[in-house]
């Protein structure tokens, strides 16, 4: 390990990098942007069709572009200017924004236009992932890079926390056509940051040219990362969580709101849902505040087992209060997997590739959400939604385990291009 790395990590590093620093509030907003749209959309959706098959469809269309295309939109992050992909990626989810909002206003909105949009703003997420993974990298270099990914996972939950917040605001005062339109706005802020700032993804390290993509290049790039038992233990955690969590927590709340005695309409459900949000927010800062965990494989896998357990025991408890406790730490340890594993992929990757193997981990943390809606959803419509997410945890938990068992047995010093280690 070099002494730079072995050093004391400063606190709130990423921060003080100007352009970071800008980048991280203009990504915030694009998330909440990205919220509030499916706030307004979804309840508009609803109120005009009462479909549970077109609100399953939401949910699909939003993860599966990034199962389906975060390696080919990665491949675009090594080979391009990632400022111009990610400003295609916010153009994209205004465009849709707008597209909404015409289809509002002139009462013109039917289900298959109504899919296309959801397809395409799951797309703009899809392109958005990898690019931005290697700006974070060229803002502020290896050393504090683990500072620029928490923050930057800190930074988008408080737009994932405050979205539905603006998104209901915009709802009940301005209406769903202005709401919508207004809400094109949030992503301008970032969209005009990438004019101005030098880091393209690619200064650190000259690649472009020479990257290439296709089946070929997929198999090898493929094998690379199998073959590397700390990328894949990182992506197997993330993957894990994603297929046995994911997305499905949030559809199944009101569910447990009223088992809890909270009743589905009652402003606990709300606070179920802020908990989690919050602990991410609050957990993020004060994981930034401490410089601990540090981006080790031991790390990652002790946060996945306590995302897990806070999970399994928030399934399993029958006290609202415990319940809170719970799912406020599950956010916070959730965060730490998530950006750890983050970090310690794009610090074992080589630079050429460095987008492409991120893709294969967008494949895993995000494309992989799509499996929640079976091990939960349809799951949870045979033994009840309690028991769906109660063996779902434990089997995050016993694949947590066996992932860390797996990668220890096997351990190898992991350094990146910069020598830096990520100790088991």
């Amino acid at each position: 390990m070099t002494a730079a790395a072995a050093s004391a990590p400063r606190r709130f590093a990423a921060l003080r990098v100007a352009d970071c620093r800008t980048y991280l509030i203009g990504g915030a907003l694009a998330m909440m942007a990205d919220n509030i749209e499916h706030v307004i959309t979804y309840w508009v959706l609803w109120q005009r069709y009462h479909s549970p098959v077109l609100a399953g469809f939401e949910v699909f269309s939003h993860w599966l572009p990034f199962l389906l295309l975060s390696i080919p939109f990665g491949a675009l992050a090594d080979r391009f200017d990632c400022r111009r992909v990610i400003q295609a990626g916010q153009l994209l989810f205004a465009a849709v924004s707008i597209a909404w909002g015409v289809l509002f206003a002139t009462n013109t909105l039917t289900v298959q236009a109504a899919c296309v949009l959801l397809v395409l703003h799951g797309t703009a997420g899809a392109l958005w992932g990898p690019a931005e993974q290697l700006m974070l990298h060229d803002f502020v270099g290896p050393d504090e890079l683990p500072s620029a990914v928490r923050l930057n996972s800190t930074f988008r939950s408080l737009g994932i926390l405050f979205g539905p917040v603006v998104g209901g605001l915009l709802l009940v005062g301005l209406g769903p056509e202005a709401g919508i339109f207004v809400n094109a706005l949030f992503y301008v802020p970032l969209i005009l940051f990438l004019l101005r700032t030098r880091a393209t993804g690619h200064t650190r390290d000259v690649v472009g040219d020479t990257v290439r993509f296709g089946f070929r290049e997929l198999g090898r790039i493929a094998r690379f990362v199998v073959g590397d038992r700390t990328l894949l233990s990182m992506m197997a955690l993330a993957g894990l969580g994603s297929f046995f969590v994911g997305a499905s927590l949030q559809a199944v709340m009101p569910a447990f709101a009223g088992r809890l005695g909270a009743g589905e309409g009652d402003a606990a459900y709300s606070m179920l849902l802020f908990a989690t949000g919050a602990g991410g927010v609050l957990g993020g800062l004060l994981l930034e505040a401490t410089g601990w965990p540090r981006p080790t494989i031991r790390a990652a896998v002790v946060s996945t087992l306590v995302y897990g357990a806070g999970i399994l025991g928030f399934a399993m408890t029958a006290s609202f209060a415990l319940a809170l406790v719970l799912l406020f730490l599950a956010g916070a340890a959730n965060l730490a997997s998530m950006s750890i594993s983050q970090t310690v992929v794009q610090l074992i990757a080589p630079p050429a590739e460095r987008g492409r193997v991120l893709g294969f981990y967008g494949v895993a943390a995000n494309g992989l959400r799509l499996g929640s809606g079976v091990t939960v959803g349809l799951f949870g419509a045979v033994v009840g939604v309690g028991a769906a997410l109660t063996w779902s945890a434990a089997a995050l938990c016993v694949g947590t385990v066996i992932t860390g068992a797996v990668a220890a047995i096997g351990y190898r010093s992991a350094a990146g291009p910069e020598g830096r280690t990520a100790r088991a």
